[in-house]
This record gives C-alpha cells, structure tokens and sequence, in this order.
C-alpha cells in the first residue's frame, strides 16, 4: 500500500511539473507573437517608405516632345523610385503656369526670354539655370502637295492661302518667324494669310492636315514628321538665334532628384538622343 502511495506522490509530482512548464510556454507565446508583429510592422514601414515615388513634374516647350519620350523610360529605368511627368506646351505659356504657382521642377524652355523672366522674379535660381540646345526654323509644307515654294517671298502668291505660325506672344517659335517676317518686309502683307496657334506642334498639325498651306516650326520639328516635308530653311540672319535654357523652379520639392535630372540631361547619353533628333548642341 505505502509503495502504491509512494508511486502515486511521484506520478503526482511530475504531472505538477509539466502543468507548470505548459503553462509558462503559455504564458510566454503572446509576449513573443507580439514582439513578431511589431517587427512585421516596422519592416513593412520600411518597404512602403522605399517603395514611394518621387514624381518629377517637368515644364517642357512642345518641340521637346518626342526626344523626352525617349528620354523618359531610359532615365526611369536606370533610377528607381523616380517617374517624370511632362507638361509640354508653348514656352510663354509654361512661364505664366509657373509664374501662378501650377507645380514645376524644372524648365526647358525653347526661348532665353521666357527663362529670363523667371529668373528675374527669382522664382529660377540664375546659378541652376543655363543655355541646354539649339534649333533652326523652317517652313514646312503637306508632303503630298505640289504646290512650288522654296523661299520666304514665294508665301506672297495668290495660291498660298494659309500661313500657320505659333501666337508670337506665348510661342517662341512663332515670334521668331514674326522677327524673320518683319526684317523682310513680309509681316503686314501676309497679315490676312496668317493663322496662329497655341504651340509649334499644333503648326505642324494644321499643315499635315491641309489646315494651313505652309507653317513654320523648328527644323526638329520637320524631322518628326511624314505627313510634311521643308519647303525652305528660314535665313537665321532674320531672326534670333534659337536657344533652349533649361533650370531648376525654386519651389521644387524635390529639388535633389531635380538636380539629378537637370545633370542627366547635359550627360552625353541625353545629348546625343537630342541631337538624332536635329537639335544642335551649343559648343
């Protein structure tokens, strides 16, 4: 009897024991299941915090256009985390948007006028600012037509009955042929001929599309198309040199990620895709 007693004291004993350890493991899983969690939490914290994109807004004259697209995938693949967002459009227009606070973080004008404005009001620091390309303007014409025009007098002939151009007031391109008009005596005798437009791109429609019989815009311009060809190469002694600064809009908030973007695009890399494009880099 006393070994039967003994033997149950025993089997008593160790069932204590092991009540005693379940229990601390018990105990000691929440404290740990917690711990986990807020790991869990402060790592995907940081996962979301590197996965942010910066967007770059960027205020580019419309002859840009198409050498930027091409620019875009290539400079957003090679740095993550950053996509860049074009706002194409005439040169005085995007210097009045900017001017009114619309967000911007960097300029590429196709007029040293309009950047010199800005930086004027100091809304463009003068030292993150500088002369990026050159372009010529020409005269362009449907590719299919067959009518004769090889110089700036020919747009006098009674079959030339629209001549397209960019708004002289907000269109760099379109000033310059206002400039090259005037110093040949042509720009009041065409007055009734003329057809404005909000940018150089939409010149270049109205003419692919018969809307206008010849249109100026930028030699850059001509090259992009098959729907218009160059009737004459403009004589740059009548107008001023066509010169595209770009800089970096003081309000940016991003303005290192500007800063890497403004350098990319005086890299090689980025100048000789402008220049397969036909712009000119200043020397």
């Amino acid at each position: 009897m006393k070994k039967i007693i003994k033997q149950s004291q025993v089997f008593f004993f160790i069932f204590a024991i092991v009540l005693v350890l379940a229990g601390c493991g018990a105990g000691q899983q929440p404290a740990s299941g917690g711990n986990s969690t807020t790991q869990n939490e402060v790592s995907s914290q940081e996962s979301s915090k590197k996965a942010e994109t910066v967007e770059l807004t960027i205020s580019a004259a419309a002859s840009l256009t198409d050498a930027l697209k091409e620019i875009q995938p290539l400079y957003e693949s090679s740095h993550k985390g950053i996509k860049l967002n074009f706002n194409f459009g005439g040169s005085g227009a995007l210097e009045k948007q900017i001017e009114q606070g619309a967000p911007s973080d960097l300029f590429l004008s196709a007029s040293k006028k309009n950047m010199k404005s800005l930086v004027d009001q100091q809304l463009i620091d003068s030292n993150q600012q500088k002369t990026w390309l050159t372009n010529e303007l020409v005269a362009v014409v449907p590719a299919d037509g067959t009518m004769s025009i090889t110089n700036i007098k020919d747009l006098t002939k009674n079959e030339v009955k629209k001549v397209a151009i960019g708004i002289p007031e907000s269109v760099p391109a379109g000033k310059y042929a206002q400039e090259a008009l005037t110093n040949v005596k042509l720009w009041d005798v065409l007055q009734d001929k003329l057809v404005q437009a909000k940018d150089v791109r939409q010149v270049l429609q109205y003419v692919e599309t018969g809307n206008a019989d010849v249109g100026f815009v930028y030699k850059t311009d001509a090259l992009t198309s098959q729907k218009a060809k160059i009737a004459f190469e403009v004589d740059p002694k009548t107008y001023s040199t066509v010169e595209y600064p770009i800089g970096i809009v003081k309000a940016s908030k991003h303005i290192q990620e500007a800063e890497n973007f403004y350098e990319y695009l005086q890299s090689q890399e980025s100048l000789n895709i402008m220049a397969k494009y036909g712009f000119t880099i200043p020397k």
